[in-house]
């Protein structure tokens, strides 16, 4: 079973930048679509971007296209996401999963908070 170790969150100002890491012990992460999630206070937990086994293709929501990138390394069994001009709707935990998700894969996630 693969698990998941999320980290980069932190606090940060409104325009500003982080970088989350996900990375995966205990089967290499090359073999799945992989997936990132989060979810905010008193609200669902909900997806944020998607990537394929290659890393060629990816998918967005809506709101943070043009200002957030997955891509992944496989040789490092890591997948990323870099987020841009993070605005204060984004504040949320984020964590990864794999793509459709599963319930046993999801791991602490870690915290992102923009201030305005």
């Amino acid at each position: 079973q693969v698990q998941l170790v999320e980290s980069g969150g932190g606090s940060v100002q409104a325009g500003e930048s982080l970088r989350l890491s996900c990375a995966a012990s205990g089967r290499t992460l090359s073999s799945y679509p992989m997936g990132w999630f989060r979810q905010a206070p008193g609200k669902e937990r909900e997806f944020v971007a998607s990537i394929n086994r290659s890393g060629d293709t990816t998918y967005y929501r809506d709101s943070v296209k043009g200002r957030f990138t997955i891509s992944r390394d496989n040789a490092k069994n890591t997948v990323y996401l870099q987020m841009n001009n993070l605005k204060p709707e984004d504040t949320a935990v984020y964590y990864c999963n794999l793509y459709p998700s599963l319930p046993g894969y999801w791991g602490q996630g870690t915290q992102v908070t923009v201030s305005s």
